[in-house]
């Protein structure tokens, strides 16, 4: 019988020859080239972070509102502004001091250690002194520390997946003693090249180190990391103009109310208190506010979908993209081999879909046992894997029923450049010297090992040819059996008998179909974009829905030139064995043709087009950190289905932020008119800063609770993305905004002139003047909970935040007619029943009326 290799001592062996580098040259080249990993940029401080955040207009204006409440001696205001202020400052001095975790995520992926002949002597160092120069030992389960050319290998087979995106580990062959002439890319079998952060899954080598740190393929992908800047939502930009624009208007409001009333009724002391009401009804703190509680309540609900928002800002991004950019391998597909089918000789096909148990006697059993011997017994590689978990699933007790009988591996096989097959001799000593040889490999392989016959062999390919076209990875499986105890050198030399061909596939996730269905019918194009092959992407875009038409490669793109490559962007679906630059060069011309993109990902590859696009979204299971911590969400469960629920939460958010934002705009409509109405008629001041503060306590919870809480339009998956350049506040928007504002302040200010003409005195009618402006305000609430329903429609849907808000309003209502202390610290007078009849009666007309015009502005508002 003859030993299974030992690859170390194999290693050992046809080593005796190299030296290596000295110590004494490794650490001349360490300090001349510096450690093998990436570097590590000088991040801002925490203070510096501050500065910058204080400085945006939002935080800013929170910090200065909260200022002026507390000089008008509102301090419980002023606690709740600059409390939104620091929570906006932590938030982002926390995502701040994360943005360097992709770098350290990449630093992270090459192993601790490596195993390196120097002085003619194996030694293992911290991968960090591998220097360019180094012969560097592999085994299986290491990870390269450096890029470099294999002088000798034996069976390697690496899993490049983190830079190329093919989910199967590629075949290396050696270059022998004489180095190439340069490095190539990573990509395809028998490249005599490794990469660092890539995964050993089988066999073993030794390679001559050419590149290290940032001069690595991995280490360029982190130098494009670090010179990307992430996008700058759209949102916040629109909402920095606006809060500025209604601060300016609000302080010049004020200081014209304070000049006019004190001209023209000569109390400067009631015209202060007059433009200090005015200012403060017209100050939009509102805006930053609800903002911030949108994203953060945004992210909340996501996170209760399994998908996690690192920056909170993306979520309304997301519900604006254009176009869904995905990778394919774990993202489309579940980045695992599993036999999807077996054909036996005699044409008969088992689709593994809903396959019973596999009986001993049959041909399908016995392909799945061979798979099983053929490979490790603790397999690594993805398709020998595959054959374990078959043979666990649908035959547990009898697919391994040698190994439970006493039978041993005698001899392995590998696979070699000039035969494309592997082979294990399994052996019982107890029961004689008879061997049993199972082989597995490419279909042409183990075609020449079984002497297959021409007719034989064209049936062979045309089977291989159609399982091929429908995305399968095909493998031949073949036994022979041997009599004697001495094994023969080559594996040539058995009989071997043909058993059938395994088709391997990368299965669709199971909800990608209805995700890409959703997508289409929303209006997202769906792009697949991956290093895989063009007929296995075409395969797999198929079965999920994505239009197969055009397919172009990597070549085809490195050929075009921008202005060409503009022109083909809005119509290829599917780009095939792509780079990782080049992902990002189609980002960035998607961009430049006014798509908002949105790019998926999982794997190192994926990361500078994750940080480049408008919306980075990671796979949080089988995800690496780097693609984790370059993107802005990050699906927990893996699960593509949850990208078209969170694009259906960010229409949903940005939806309810323009209802706030239009009720914040009319609210203040006749807030502001109610103060300035004393100065045009002349009757006593009904607005003093505690009736504008007890305003903004129904504004503010209505503006960030209540309509956050707000379920989504019907519609809200059925129509298409919104355009680029369309301002979160319309004019449309904010016309019937102003509508609203101006039908209750009609009501407001009529009823009022109506009671004061009537004869109340100061106190009652300012009670009254107030009861009905938080009226028109609750009516207002009714009238913009949805866009696409009726207010009576809206009253039947539950919202248990503006249940509470409205609750606690009507209960303050009432202690300020009947509880002595709150109407003494109102000033005012209760209202008798005829006044609040008049009230209630008014308040349900404005309301009606402005149901009759609603239907006339819904499509715009919606669009």
């Amino acid at each position: 019988m003859t030993a299974a290799a030992n690859p170390e001592s194999l290693q050992a062996g046809r080593l005796l020859g190299r030296s290596g580098l000295s110590e004494p040259e490794a650490a001349a080249r360490l300090l001349a080239d510096g450690p093998n990993e990436l570097p590590r940029s000088n991040g801002r401080t925490v203070l510096r972070i501050v500065v910058d955040v204080v400085r945006e207009p939002m935080i800013a204006l929170l910090v200065a509102a909260g200022f002026i409440y507390l000089l008008l001696g509102d301090l419980h205001e002023a606690l709740i502004l600059v409390a939104f202020a620091c929570l906006s400052i932590v938030i982002t001095v926390v995502q701040e001091t994360r943005t360097e975790h992709a770098l350290e995520a990449l630093r992270d992926l090459t192993s601790p250690h490596a195993l390196v002949i120097r002085d003619g002597m194996r030694k293992r160092i911290p991968s960090r002194e591998v220097v360019s120069g180094d012969l560097v030992l592999l085994r299986e389960g290491d990870r390269v520390p450096a890029d470099g050319w294999l002088c000798e290998c034996d069976g390697l087979h690496i899993d490049e997946s983190l830079l190329t995106g093919e989910s199967v580990a590629v075949r290396k062959s050696a270059c022998g003693p004489n180095p190439p002439d340069k490095l190539e890319r990573p990509g395809g079998d028998d490249l005599p090249f490794v990469y660092s952060g890539t995964l050993v899954v089988r066999g073993s080598g030794c390679c001559s180190v050419t590149a290290t740190g940032t001069a690595s393929e991995i280490g360029r992908i982190g130098q494009v990391l670090s010179t990307l800047e992430t996008e700058t939502p759209r949102l916040r930009e629109q909402t920095r103009r606006v809060v500025l624009w209604f601060a300016a208007i609000g302080a010049t409001a004020s200081l014209l109310a304070i000049v006019l009333y004190g001209m023209f009724r000569g109390s400067w002391l009631e015209a202060t208190l007059a433009g200090i009401a005015l200012g403060m009804s017209m100050l939009p703190e509102e805006f930053p506010v609800v903002l911030t509680i949108f994203m953060a309540m945004g992210a909340m609900r996501m996170s209760g979908e399994r998908v996690l928002t690192r920056r909170a800002a993306a979520i309304e991004t997301l519900g604006s993209a254009t176009v869904l950019c995905t990778d394919k391998t774990g993202t489309l597909t579940q980045n695992r081999m599993r036999i999807a089918e077996l054909h036996l000789p005699d044409g008969r096909v088992l689709v593994r879909d809903g396959v019973g148990d596999l009986q001993p006697e049959d041909g399908f059993h016995l392909l799945a046992e061979l798979g099983i011997l053929a490979s490790a017994q603790q397999a690594s590689d993805p398709m020998e894997v595959a054959f374990h978990e078959l043979g666990d699933q649908h035959a547990p007790d009898t697919v391994r029923r040698r190994q439970q009988a006493g039978w041993t591996l005698h001899r392995h096989y590998p696979l070699d450049p000039e035969l494309l097959a592997m082979s294990h001799v399994w052996g019982n000593d107890a029961q004689g010297n008879e061997r049993i040889v199972a082989t597995k490999g490419a279909p042409e392989a183990i075609a020449d090992l079984c002497g297959l016959s021409a007719d034989a062999r064209s049936a062979l390919n045309e089977t291989v040819d159609a399982m091929a076209a429908s995305g399968l990875r095909v493998l031949g499986i073949a036994d022979a059996r041997w009599p004697d105890r001495d094994l023969p050198m080559s594996q040539r030399e058995f009989s071997f008998n043909f058993r059938g061909l395994v088709g391997l596939a990368d299965p669709l996730r199971p909800s990608v179909p209805d995700a890409v269905r959703l997508c289409r019918q929303a209006g997202i194009r769906v792009v697949m974009i991956t290093g895989d092959y063009p007929q296995t992407a075409r395969a797999i875009a198929e079965q999920a829905g994505i239009d197969a038409g055009d397919i172009l490669t990597g070549n085809d793109l490195a050929a075009m030139d921008d202005r060409e490559l503009q022109q083909r962007i809005a119509s290829v679906r599917i780009w095939a064995r792509i780079m990782p630059e080049q992902k990002l060069r189609l980002v960035e011309a998607l961009k430049a043709a006014g798509e908002v993109v949105a790019m998926t990902g999982d794997g190192v590859n994926d990361a500078p087009s994750l940080k480049a696009a408008h919306i980075g979204i990671a796979m949080g299971g089988r995800g690496t950190d780097v693609a984790r911590e370059a993107s802005a969400i990050i699906l927990l469960d893996d699960d593509f289905g949850s990208i078209v629920k969170a694009m259906r939460m960010g229409r949903r958010i940005y939806d309810n932020l323009r209802k706030a934002m239009g009720f914040i705009i009319a609210v203040h409509i006749p807030v502001a008119s109610m103060a300035l109405l004393p100065l045009l008629t002349g009757m006593p001041l009904l607005l003093g800063p505690i009736h504008i503060a007890f305003i903004e306590m129904i504004i503010d919870p209505v503006c960030s609770l209540a309509f956050e809480a707000e379920v989504e339009e019907k519609d809200v998956m059925q129509r298409p993305p919104r355009r680029v350049d369309t301002p979160l506040l319309s004019r449309r928007l904010v016309f019937w905004s102003l509508i609203q504002g101006a039908v209750i302040t009609g009501f407001t200010g009529g009823l009022t002139l109506y009671f004061w003409h009537s004869g109340l005195e100061a106190q009652q009618l300012r009670a009254a003047a107030f009861i009905a402006l938080v009226l028109g305000i609750t009516g207002l609430i009714l009238i913009n909970r949805r866009f696409s329903a009726s207010v009576t429609s809206a009253l039947r849907r539950p919202n248990p935040a503006l249940g509470w808000v409205l609750g606690g309003v009507a209960i303050i209502l009432l202690a300020t007619q009947f509880v002595a202390p709150v109407t003494s610290l109102f000033a005012f007078t209760p209202v008798g029943m005829h006044e609040m009849a008049v009230i209630v009666v008014a308040s349900i007309v404005a309301v009606l009326m402005l149901e009759r015009v609603k239907p006339m502005w819904r499509s715009l508002l919606l669009e």
